[in-house]
């Protein structure tokens, strides 16, 4: 009676684990925006961010996905697709010249840089994740203003 007592146990044991192990996480798309350049050369890149104290990030080392996609009208847009739930950020750069960096004068852009929940960016109103970050429950729609100095 006790072996099958602990064949039962170990059967469901096995049974709840493998639900578990079985189970599929949910994935959404996020659409990232932009519209306004000031005018259609080169391309958009869209950083997208997953961590706190990832932005800034002058290099784009510390983003979790990059796209890039070309100017059509003044606009641009891309898809990323396949993202669990979560907090996420976009950093937008327009680069004019297609060299993958922010290029700039004495100290700031000459290139349109963005983010998103960022109307505007100064000395204090510098971005990070925590205020360029917003939650990833559905598939998602974000417009990013993009900002040139």
């Amino acid at each position: 009676m006790k072996k099958i007592a602990i064949a039962v146990v170990v059967f469901f044991s096995l049974q709840a684990l493998y639900s578990f192990t079985n189970q599929k996480v949910e994935t959404y798309s996020l659409t990232i925006e932009v519209k306004d350049l000031h005018n259609s050369k080169g391309i958009v890149q869209f950083a997208l961010y997953n961590k706190d104290g990832t932005i800034p990030d002058e290099d784009y080392k510390k983003c979790c996905k990059i796209l890039k996609e070309k100017i059509q009208n003044g606009s641009s847009k891309v898809t990323f697709t396949n993202l669990p739930q979560g907090k996420y950020a976009v950093n937008i750069l327009h680069d004019e010249n297609e060299n993958g960096e922010i290029d700039k004068g004495f100290i700031l852009p000459i290139e349109g840089i963005g983010f998103s929940n960022f109307q505007s960016i100064g000395f204090s109103n510098r971005p990070n994740f925590s205020k360029a970050s917003f939650e990833l429950n559905n598939n998602k729609t974000v417009n990013v203003k993009v900002i040139y100095m």
